[in-house]
């Protein structure tokens, strides 16, 4: 069964759902698929925008990291780029949680239309690891320089609410992903080939920055692997108590 599920919700209008429930957890198959059917719209006339959402409790709780590795991040963020890359708007509605690689995954679209008890989370540090997904760009386009320096150091957790106070999220909704499909309409109601051509003049620097963050992303990643302290951040994070870190 595919992880991610598609069909036209509303005159040019796509949704893209993620089937992996009840967290969503995303690795580089997921992503690949995720990406294909991205930029699959790219080439169908009668799609002028995508909504991305998610069967669950989350939209995302982030990366499954089981076993990989730095060639296996590396193969994850040249689909990550992809994501970043296509021609056709998306909006992301997100509900449930957006942690780590799921909040990034939620920047990779135009705009977030959010539940207010969503929560937005990036908790690299918390894990002992550095953040990904093109963060180091997006997160501080959105937010501002000193507000994503603070959600990375701390790893504290966004209130969908408090995210739209920060410009995290564009809209919030007690049914995001109404509201984001109502978006996307809106959005869909203007001229097919005006909306790409908009869309790649406004990411073309974006998308460059992203390209050349994400490798830099992946080093960072790849040298605290196999560290105690990241072993330590993972393990505090499934027993569900503070990490005890050691700097090693």
């Amino acid at each position: 069964m595919s992880d991610v599920f598609h069909k036209q919700v509303a005159d040019r209008v796509a949704l893209l759902e993620l089937r992996r429930p009840p967290h969503n957890f995303i690795d580089e198959a997921v992503l690949t698929e995720l990406a294909d059917a991205v930029l699959s719209f790219d080439d169908q006339d009668e799609i002028s925008c995508v909504v991305i959402a998610a069967q669950g409790k989350h939209f995302c709780a982030g990366v499954d990291l089981r076993g990989i590795g730095a060639a296996g991040i590396r193969r994850f963020y040249r689909q990550a780029l992809r994501l970043f890359s296509g021609r056709t708007p998306v909006v992301a509605a997100v509900h449930g949680a957006a942690v780590g690689g799921g909040l990034g995954l939620a920047l990779a679209a135009d705009f977030r239309v959010t539940a207010p008890d969503a929560r937005f989370t990036a908790n690299f540090a918390r894990l002992g690891f550095h953040h990904g997904f093109g963060l180091s760009v997006t997160l501080p386009r959105a937010v501002g320089q000193q507000r994503a320096l603070e959600l990375l150091y701390t790893g504290r957790s966004v209130s969908g609410t408090e995210a739209l106070e920060l410009g995290l999220c564009d809209r919030t909704a007690d049914d995001p992903r109404g509201a984001a499909i109502a978006f996307a309409s809106e959005i869909a109601g203007s001229a097919p080939l005006s909306l790409p051509a908009i869309r790649s003049t406004m990411r073309r620097a974006m998308v460059a920055e992203v390209s050349a963050a994400l490798d830099i992303e992946a080093n960072a990643q790849a040298a605290l692997l196999g560290t105690a302290d990241f072993a330590e951040g993972i393990a505090a994070s499934v027993e569900k108590r503070p990490p005890r870190f050691k700097s090693s």
